[in-house]
């Protein structure tokens, strides 16, 4: 008899329990998230060119640390340049022009040429026309290969993140010239 009334106890825990879960499962339950806001990968390739030289630089010293004044370095100890370096498909600067790079580097590196880049990729023509891509990450630019970190984007690349892939293809020792190639993969909504 025991037996019978447990498991009827049992029994009725169990309906309980199934009625309660579907009565709020209207509530608990997420919706399916429509296409757009699945995550997508994206990898794009474009090069930069940075130039701090010349009569129309792309890149601007803006503060020079105090006892600086006398270093000739292109990059002395605490300095820092605000850029909107043109982001192009190909090494060319007359190649066409897929957006702009916007931000700050600030020389870090005491004992070697170390700099740290916030950067705010634009894009300006194509598939992510008006979006953009923002990297933070420290830049050792004495190596030809380097990586740098995707920490986030607006537009097409909301919640962007990942990495770039940058390699220095041309670099002008005497005014700070450069192009550096960038194959950048991002994970975003």
């Amino acid at each position: 008899m025991k037996l019978k009334r447990v498991n009827f106890v049992c029994f009725c825990a169990l309906l309980l329990c199934m009625v309660a879960i579907a009565f709020l499962r209207q509530y608990c339950t997420m919706p399916l998230l429509p296409y757009h806001m699945l995550e997508k990968e994206t990898v794009l390739h474009f090069l930069l060119h940075d130039t701090p030289g010349g009569s129309s630089p792309s890149a601007v010293r803006v503060v020079q640390a105090n006892g600086m004044a006398h270093n000739t370095s292109l990059t002395p100890f605490g300095t820092i340049w605000v850029v909107d370096d043109p982001l192009t498909e190909g090494p060319d600067l007359k190649s066409t022009v897929v957006g702009n790079s916007r931000g700050l580097y600030v020389s870090a590196g005491q004992e070697e040429l170390m700099l740290v880049a916030y950067l705010d990729f634009g894009f300006t023509s194509g598939e992510f026309n008006g979006s953009s891509i923002s990297m933070l990450s420290r830049n050792p630019v004495t190596q030809i290969e380097r990586e740098f970190a995707a920490v986030g984007g607006r537009g097409k690349f909301r919640m962007a993140r990942g990495f770039a892939n940058l390699k220095c293809i041309f670099f002008n020792a005497s005014n700070g010239d450069s192009i550096v190639e960038y194959k950048v993969v991002v994970r975003h909504y």
